[in-house]
């Protein structure tokens, strides 16, 4: 599993004495139920960063009073299932018919949202106006954002007295060099910057120097699932994400023009939506693949899907974690991948628990299937040892590293403080 690591000093002393000092503050933080408050760029939408999110939210809540700020709100219900005991507080809605429409502020553009921001456009200065106004009455002790735009909202207007954490749910490289040196000015005055690897977090203490701020890796929860797992007899290979240039399901069409020549038996059933659907289409036209892979849609929860496979197959060419891969293993099903920055090899054991093949070569990851394919014995013992090593992501121990966290911040928030200012 990953492990949390610091550009701040722990509390001075012997081994002993330092982890007793970490003891005594977690049992302090945890004599009572705290309120964490998590702030999402829109919570009744589908992709990753909401799903995991829910899922944190949850575990956090048989401890803590938990919370969900949702910048936006577009229907009536979230897509995912949410715990019943996190409250959702949606700040501006954009349903047909809702006030907020008639706003004259909702017909501005944001001002404090950074334009640098992918996701600029979809904020107004009724988005500012109503996120600043929440931050400064809200009395949490905890407030974690989950994308850099909100990172900077919370960094400007965020509670001195609440711990301020910036998760980070994309990989440090994915973000402009404009947006990286407002992220560098902020995260200055944030508690701590969370990475979902360890390899980001260690871009990111490199790259960004933030004096007083923790950096630490925390993957994402995926819990378990409540399908039965794969009995690895199907001849089918699944492979899900969105149909986006980065994910490279044109590679993977590749790959399977060469697994299919040779076992034709087998088939691909790719899952997720996205502006690459028709070229993707034309691939398989082009490929005579027609009949034997075919684009499945949208689908959520996939674990029903993944289920129903032998291989889960990923040829991305960067991967700021890798869910699906996580969710796969969930279902006993052995993952290839490309190992690519930065997820999949902290993901995978390769040749234990799936294969890890070079980014951007489609021989390569043909000959990884067919590997498998070929062998039973070795296909189903990855299969086992996937449903091992998914219980890295069970909800206890991410939950407790977070509480860890929380309690360290808190502990050293002076020693930081001071070491902020002399820098």
């Amino acid at each position: 599993m990953n492990r949390t690591t610091s550009t701040t000093s722990h509390p001075t002393g012997p081994g002993p004495a330092r982890r007793a000092a970490v003891r005594l503050a977690l049992h302090l933080w945890r004599r009572r139920r705290r309120k964490i408050t998590f702030l999402l760029h829109n919570a009744y939408a589908i992709g990753g960063t909401v799903r995991t999110t829910f899922n944190l939210a949850a575990a956090l809540a048989d401890d803590h009073d938990v919370e969900i700020v949702s910048m936006s709100r577009h229907r009536d219900t979230p897509r995912f299932d949410l715990d019943p005991r996190v409250r959702l507080v949606p700040l501006v809605d954009t349903r047909p018919g809702s006030p907020d429409l008639d706003d004259p502020a909702y017909a501005q553009p944001a001002e404090d949202f950074p334009t640098a921001e992918k996701r600029h456009k979809q904020y107004s200065r009724l988005t500012d106006l109503r996120v600043r106004a929440h931050l400064e009455r809200c009395d949490a002790d905890v407030i974690i954002g989950t994308r850099p735009g909100i990172n900077v909202y919370l960094a400007r207007f965020g509670p001195r007295r609440a711990l301020r954490i910036a998760q980070e749910h994309l990989r440090h490289d994915a973000h402009g060099k404009r947006l990286r040196a407002e992220l560098a000015r902020h995260y200055r005055s944030m508690d701590a910057v969370v990475t979902m690897t360890e390899a980001d977090a260690r871009v990111y203490r490199r790259r960004m120097p933030l004096p007083g701020v923790r950096v630490v890796s925390v993957p994402n929860i995926v819990p378990p699932v409540d399908v039965p797992p794969s009995d690895g007899t199907s001849k089918v290979i699944a492979a899900a994400g969105r149909l986006a240039p980065g994910k490279r399901f044109d590679l993977l069409l590749e790959a399977f023009a060469t697994v299919a020549a040779k076992e034709p038996d087998w088939h691909l059933r790719i899952y997720g939506g996205g502006n690459a659907k028709e070229g993707l289409e034309a691939l398989i036209d082009e490929l005579g693949l027609a009949g034997r892979a075919r684009l499945m849609g949208p689908c959520t929860p996939i674990e029903a899907e993944f289920a129903k496979a032998s291989l889960v197959v990923s040829a991305s060419d960067a991967e700021s974690f890798g869910m699906t891969l996580v969710e796969a293993m969930r279902c006993g099903v052995p993952v290839i991948s490309t190992d690519c920055p930065l997820g999949p090899a902290e993901i995978v054991t390769d040749g234990v628990d799936g294969r890890l093949v070079p980014v951007d070569d489609a021989p390569a990851l043909a000959d990884a299937i067919l590997d498998l394919i070929a062998d039973d014995a070795l296909r189903h013992g990855m299969a086992a040892a996937a449903l091992r090593s998914a219980h890295r992501y069970d909800p206890a121990p991410i939950t407790t590293r977070y509480d860890h966290l929380f309690a360290t911040l808190r502990m050293t928030r002076a020693l930081r403080a001071c070491r902020r200012s002399t820098r």
